[in-house]
């Protein structure tokens, strides 16, 4: 089974890019690296005749890889421009699912108009709105101000 998932990923690797590393993982099974497009497919044993769990992942900066994204059992019988396919299909999706965990995790600003609202308020003095003292800030003063009527009483308090 090893020789043929090395047979497989060398013959997928020429199909995919023409820049690759097939190299052997610890658990048995073959990857091929693309370097260039920042992605890796993984072909593993599943136990099964002719069949293997081909994996999907990208490389991340440094050269790292991340952890797959996508999996499939594949029938290692099948031609190469089949395997090819689902690949390359693995792949795609890989990389719509990078794309959208990579969008901005800032929320979108506020519309123009609620902006010169609050730039009106401020201009005409009144007070921000949605801010308040709150309940922690309101024990953080009656606590400060405990110990200094303390220390007066300290001070003051005993020349009585």
């Amino acid at each position: 089974m090893q020789a043929q998932l090395r047979e497989r990923a060398t013959e997928l690797a020429e199909v995919l890019w023409k820049e690759h590393t097939v190299y052997r993982e610890r658990g048995g099974g073959v990857v091929i690296r693309g370097d260039h497009v920042r992605r890796w497919i993984s072909l593993a044993p599943t136990g099964g005749k002719d069949q293997a769990l081909m994996r999907a992942g990208r490389i991340l900066d440094g050269g790292t890889t991340a952890p797959a994204r996508m999996e499939i059992v594949v029938d290692l019988a099948s031609g190469t421009s089949e395997l090819a396919a689902v690949c390359r299909r693995l792949l795609a999706e890989t990389a719509a699912d990078a794309a959208t965990s990579a969008a901005p995790a800032r929320p979108a600003r506020p519309p123009r108009a609620a902006r010169a609202g609050k730039e009106r308020a401020k201009a005409q003095g009144r007070p921000r709105e949605g801010r308040h003292t709150g309940v922690g800030s309101w024990v953080i003063l009656l606590c400060v101000g405990g110990v200094v009527a303390l220390w007066a009483y300290s001070v003051f308090g005993g020349a009585y």
